[in-house]
């Protein structure tokens, strides 16, 4: 999905502390970059790889991070699960199974909501361990999280690949204190959605309902004088909730002016 503004920092500034974000023996370079591009996102920066299959670096995971340099380039490479999380506090373990192990389990929106408590103000450095393409965590590497972060899904086909479930987690993890919304629909930049033209009046507005009702009045549109009210407020109530910009009530003020004349020609009326 295109979209990304470049006049804008990546990332720096504008979220709370993020998870660390730890790949457990992963096997493809490819799929290690689109977890980056997936992390970057979501303003999540700190990548961890433990003992990836095909070495580190990777000029595939560069290809297919599709930008996301920053987060690659400072990736950090560990030989085991327990390097990798020993300076962290709280570790999640994104596995679709409990292993037999008594842990609490907590969905994505609820689980990243708790990695937002315990970081507030930077005092618990969290993080959350994803498990090889193939198989998933193994039960040593479970052992060593605080608790599980299960994705609920459809039990008949339940299958996420790496990158999709990095995304999903690191997603919820932003919505629940999601600053990029608050930048995306401030009221100051309605314009950019608008274009060049400012939303309608709701004068302007009146002034198009009574060029159209004038017009259904001259065509017999109303069948009685009983109809009139009624469908005269449907009528209005449509284009007050249709979001009109200015733009808008000109180009139908011109569609109910070529209407009229075209109907008034060809019944010989001027």
């Amino acid at each position: 999905m295109a979209g990304t503004n470049s006049s804008i920092a990546k990332a720096e500034g504008k979220t709370p502390l993020a998870p660390a974000i730890i790949l457990v023996r992963p096997q493809l370079g490819q799929n290690i970059g689109m977890c980056a591009r997936a992390m970057l996102n979501c303003g999540v920066t700190e990548l961890r790889l433990v003992k990836p299959r095909d070495g580190w670096p990777s000029e595939t995971a560069g290809a297919a991070g599709a930008g996301a340099d920053d987060v690659l380039n400072n990736a950090k490479l560990f030989e085991t699960t327990a390097d990798a999380v020993k300076d962290l506090e709280f570790v999640l373990a994104t596995t679709a199974r409990n292993r037999g192990m008594v842990k609490e389990i907590y969905t994505a929106e609820a689980g990243t909501a708790l990695i937002h408590q315990r970081n507030a103000g930077g005092v618990q450095k969290c993080g959350i361990m994803f498990g090889p393409e193939r198989t998933g965590l193994e039960n040593d590497d479970v052992a060593l999280a605080d608790a599980i972060l299960n994705i609920p899904l459809n039990p008949g086909f339940s299958s996420l690949n790496l990158a999709q479930a990095v995304l999903l987690v690191s997603y919820s993890w932003l919505n629940n204190d999601n600053p990029f919304k608050e930048e995306l629909y401030a009221e100051s930049d309605i314009t950019k959605f608008l274009g060049d033209s400012a939303p309608a009046t709701k004068d302007e507005i009146g002034n198009l309902m009574t060029q159209l009702l004038g017009a259904l009045d001259t065509s017999g549109f109303f069948r009685s004088p009983e109809q009139k009210p009624t469908i005269s407020r449907n009528i209005s109530n449509f284009f007050h909730r249709a979001g009109m910009t200015a733009q808008d009530v000109r180009t139908l003020h011109g569609v109910f002016a070529s209407l009229i004349g075209k109907r008034r020609r060809g019944t010989g009326e001027e």
